[in-house]
């Protein structure tokens, strides 16, 4: 197995960049914060981005907890890739994660003044320390399940084909994690059931919800409600509604992953009918 280091300090764009390298020279696996990333896929491994502090962040990218080393370990067995970029902030890092790993010497390494530029590097280093935002080279829904109530944003990649044309080549995700905020920030059951509540209620054919229950979990929310609908309505269009519209509006506005949402229709309703004039 070729084993390649991607080094540069922490916040300069080694994940933003992570993908192109690999491609350019032919790898299909790449470790980063400690994750295992087959193309576009995550295969084995958890963020780093998900830990609450910083010290926390440092030592899941390193792999010091061994459970967490050992799901890596039995991925890389079960796949046996040829290649593979491991992105780390020095030498020593990318070192220290081949090692524990098990994997071969590192035999190649490249650094990230060597891909980009001094001002795309400035300018990297720059959103990292006043926006807090963490780059993860998959796309968006990829991780999504695993960062409900994070606050994410796709980040498509184009290549230019030629004046004015463009065409899409990938796509990363823009994740702000808890260690880049002062403090923490919470959602309450209750504005979740306020936001539901509203949208619900502007859907026609939904008399009102009769009972609400939320659960807030690591990996996204647990919605159960009983509805009242009116009569005439097709059911099950009018659920299926209602479940894409909830589910659109609580990812916009809180960033939370809806894991499952059972929607029970416990009644229904005459409107009565305004007598002719």
């Amino acid at each position: 197995m070729r084993v390649v280091g991607f080094i540069g300090p922490s916040g300069s764009g080694k994940s933003h960049r992570a993908t192109w390298v690999a491609r350019e020279r032919d790898i299909d696996f790449i470790i980063d914060d400690g994750l295992l990333i087959k193309g576009n896929s995550i295969v084995a491994g958890t963020s780093a981005k998900k830990e609450k502090t910083k010290i926390g962040s440092i030592r899941r990218a390193l792999f010091t907890e061994e459970s967490h080393a050992e799901d890596v370990k039995r991925a890389l067995k079960l796949y046996k890739p040829e290649a593979i970029l491991i992105l780390g902030t020095s030498d020593g890092m990318v070192e220290s994660i081949a090692k524990k790993l098990e994997l071969p010497n590192v035999t190649e390494k490249i650094y990230i003044n060597e891909v980009a530029s001094e001002l795309e590097i400035r300018q990297a280093m720059y959103t990292r320390k006043e926006q807090g935002k963490h780059v993860i080279p998959v796309p968006t829904f990829e991780i999504k399940k695993d960062f409900s109530g994070y606050f994410l944003d796709p980040l498509q990649i184009f290549k230019r084909k030629g004046k004015g044309s463009y065409q899409l080549v990938g796509e990363k995700s823009v994740v702000r994690p808890t260690f880049s905020y002062m403090g923490s920030y919470t959602i309450s059951d209750y504005t979740i059931y306020q936001i539901i509540e509203y949208v619900v209620s502007n859907i026609e054919g939904v008399a009102r919800i009769s009972r609400f229950r939320a659960e807030n979990h690591p990996d996204g929310i647990y919605i159960d409600m009983d509805l009242v609908l009116i009569y005439g309505y097709v059911i099950r269009p009018l659920l299926a509604e209602i479940r894409k519209k909830v589910t659109e509006e609580i990812e916009k506005l809180t960033a939370l992953n809806i894991k499952t949402m059972n929607i029970t229709v416990k009644s229904l309703i005459v409107e009565k009918k305004e007598p002719a004039n």
